[in-house]
């Protein structure tokens, strides 16, 4: 989608040095992208009680299961 914005050029500067972001466009996206996973995570904390997971699920053991699987 193209659209046109004014952006605070110091923060832009700061952002792209931060980033080591090439563009604007590119240090826009990434920090849209950064926003939209960071209030995607605190949707997945507020779960967390919710008896959603079998407290017996066992991480550690299923990955060493799928790396066992994978050779």
């Amino acid at each position: 989608m193209r659209t046109n914005i004014v952006l605070d050029d110091t923060l832009i500067d700061e952002a792209m040095r931060l980033s080591r972001a090439r563009t604007k466009r590119e240090v826009v996206n990434l920090a849209l992208k950064e926003l939209v996973q960071r209030h995607q995570q605190r949707n997945l904390k507020q779960l967390k009680g919710k008896g959603l997971i079998d407290p017996e699920y066992d991480v550690p053991q299923v990955r060493r299961n799928m790396n066992r699987d994978a050779d």
